[in-house]
């Protein structure tokens, strides 16, 4: 993308998206694009959510802890590499991407865990109706969120420190664009098979397990919309959880392919591509899906407009 700079041996040389592509500045701009996009649709749900007290439910506190999350997550990658690409450098210290790597995990972690909660919640809405607000209180939803949050934090810090103590041959040239375990790993001097397979058994824990409760949920949900005799219930619940299932596709079918996957199964393009979905893609789609197939959010962005219009 840009020539390299000098840079001291204990750095590591990130090599960025797609190395070889010949527009190299539009893939970046693009992604500089897609980010502020991401950081203007979160930031709004966040302030909706705050301010409107018709969204002042568990679902909705799970989606503004879903929109910070998205909000770190893309922060912790694309300044760092817009700001490389604008430099002309790609190198990172090797506590720089210790660093990235801790904050990546950690939010990328509590999405794997939020998700999981918010079809619980989901499934508790449509197929327990009448005990929903004794099971799904303000109590439950801030338990989960720390749940969420911790955690994906005491995995994370494990993952990161065992990665980074592994000794690295060579030029350190990762082919990625941000540090990732799996690119980390190939440039270690000594054998990770063992490792590895501990990394798979984390991700069973983190994004199969998740993936399989969700799936479970949503089964169950779908049979019970279809007991339903209103079609617009039928249609609202439908919505709702069409919805997120399109966000637990995106986010989670990807990293099951680069966690879960022999890493000699795909070429380092794929990686980035993958990657790419769920660290950049998904955070600017979420806000969009939510919010454009959720009429209570429409109509709490027109409440608003419409009070800030009458106070000019």
């Amino acid at each position: 993308m840009a020539k390299i700079n000098d840079t001291s041996t204990t750095d590591f040389i990130l090599l960025g998206l797609f190395p070889e592509f010949q527009y190299a500045s539009l893939l970046v701009y693009l992604i500089l694009l897609v980010y502020l996009i991401t950081l203007t649709g979160n930031s709004i749900l966040i302030f909706l959510i705050w301010v409107d007290s018709h969204l002042h439910t568990p679902m909705y506190f799970f989606l503004s802890q879903l929109s910070i999350i998205d909000l770190f997550y893309i922060s912790s990658l694309v300044p760092k590499m817009v700001i490389n690409y604008s430099l002309g450098k790609r190198s990172i210290s090797r506590i720089g991407c210790g660093v990235q790597m801790f904050f990546c995990l950690t939010l990328g972690g509590a999405e794997c865990l939020l998700l999981t909660f918010m079809s619980y919640d989901r499934f508790v809405a449509v197929c327990n109706p009448l005990r929903y607000r004794i099971i799904i209180n303000s109590k439950v939803c801030l338990l989960m969120a720390v749940a969420s949050w911790t955690g994906a934090a005491l995995n994370s810090l494990i993952q990161t420190t065992y990665t980074m103590h592994f000794p690295v041959c060579g030029l350190k040239k990762i082919k990625h664009f941000f540090c990732e375990i799996p690119a980390i790993l190939k440039l270690s001097c000594e054998d990770t098979s063992d490792y590895e397979m501990v990394l798979f058994m984390v991700s069973i824990i983190f994004i199969l397990t998740p993936f399989s409760l969700i799936v479970t949920s949503y089964i169950r949900i779908f049979l019970a919309v279809l007991r339903i005799n209103s079609p617009e219930g039928r249609k609202k619940s439908l919505s709702t959880c069409f919805s997120h299932l399109i966000v637990v596709s995106l986010y989670l079918g990807p990293a099951i392919v680069v966690y879960m996957t022999p890493g000699s199964s795909h070429t380092p393009a794929l990686d980035q591509g993958l990657s790419m979905i769920y660290t950049i893609l998904t955070p600017m789609l979420n806000p969009l899906i939510y919010s454009l197939r959720n009429k209570e959010v429409v109509g709490a962005i027109k409440k608003t407009l419409g009070k800030y219009l009458i106070s000019k």
